[in-house]
């Protein structure tokens, strides 16, 4: 603690496409990658020996068309690129195909007397998904039932979010301008406490719950899947990536039994899973993304950050579009720019 209070003086804030020294002969630049409220891509310039070199750095590159934040923006040419490749050759049911989905869904849950349950990640998928719900209300395609966030992380980024409306893409910065509230539903309850989050076990009647963690590995997550996972009226609404041998993957696969706190849990439950609400860029989105370099001026490609059979499939795709040195880095290996 007494550390974390120290930095915590350090920090400041770079505005996006700012040009800032780090230290001597090395400036850097951020952004804006449009995956998460804040998120960034860093550009390095490095002066050595006489020479000046550039090197580019995506972080998680997000999405064409999302909700709330702002689409991804180039950081400008570099020699190298060190790349995220989480979603290599895999694509992503369209953003503008999200509403309709998710009002079948909880639609068909409601009519058979289930609670929805929704693992999310606190920062950005939370308030996607309740702002997706929010022009569904207001378009009269949902009937009204009860919504939970149940986390006080991501009670706490969304009043945050209401602070930094400059990040707002014009779809919802408009709404804002004429008066809507996007984060703050009539029907919608924010949970800080957990004699609030216990009580919720005795809601009767369809419902939905939003909680973290966003693949089910801590959290209070946990105790509403072990309330629910065994009701065949319920739904576990599954909107974000789910690593491997993680509860979150798990589901995704449909196993038939499924351990919550080292208990065995049958899985009657219906999942379903909605892609479209993913921040990460996919297969066509990261090509995309890579496209806005110069491939005179971009020599080197590596890839970071993804399971090695998507970036194979990046690899491949990329090499396709004419990038010759695309490396897949592995611990410890050096590299020369």
């Amino acid at each position: 603690m007494e550390d974390a209070e120290k930095v915590s003086e350090l920090f400041r804030s770079v505005p996006y496409e700012k040009e800032f020294s780090v230290l001597k002969n090395v400036t850097a630049k951020f952004s804006d990658a449009g995956h998460i409220l804040g998120s960034a891509s860093i550009r390095l310039t490095i002066a050595e020996n006489g020479q000046t070199k550039t090197i580019g750095f995506t972080g998680d590159v997000g999405r064409w068309n999302m909700p709330i934040i702002k689409d991804p923006v180039f950081m400008g040419n570099v020699e190298a690129l060190i790349s995220e490749s989480t979603y290599g050759g895999i694509l992503h049911d369209p953003p503008e195909d999200m509403g309709k989905e998710l009002a079948a869904d909880i639609v068909h849950t409601i009519n058979r007397g289930g609670k929805i349950i929704v693992p999310a990640f606190s920062v950005g998928r939370t308030q996607d998904i309740v702002y997706t719900l929010h022009k569904l209300f207001d378009e009269g395609l949902l009937p009204r039932i009860p919504i939970f966030v149940d986390s006080p992380l991501a009670v706490n980024a969304t009043e945050i979010f209401k602070n930094h409306q400059e990040c707002f893409d014009k779809e919802i910065y408009d709404h804002v301008l004429h008066h809507h509230d996007p984060f703050g539903l009539r029907q919608l309850h924010y949970i800080r406490s957990v004699e609030e989050s216990k009580k919720l076990n005795d809601q009767k009647g369809p419902c939905m719950i939003i909680s973290a963690s966003g693949m089910c590995e801590a959290g209070r997550i946990l105790h509403h899947l072990a309330n629910t996972i065994g009701d065949p009226r319920n739904t576990i609404l599954i909107v974000g990536y789910q690593a491997d041998h993680t509860l979150g993957k798990r589901l995704v696969d449909k196993e038939e039994e499924i351990k919550i706190f080292g208990t065995p849990y049958k899985r009657k439950a219906e999942v379903i899973v909605h892609n479209s609400f993913s921040a990460h860029a996919d297969g066509n989105e990261l090509l995309k993304y890579i496209t806005a370099f110069d491939k005179k001026q971009l020599q080197q490609i590596f890839l970071v950050h993804g399971e090695y059979e998507r970036q194979l499939d990046f690899q491949s795709g990329l090499k396709k579009q004419g990038n010759d040195r695309v490396e897949i880095p592995v611990r410890s290996q050096k590299f020369e720019v």
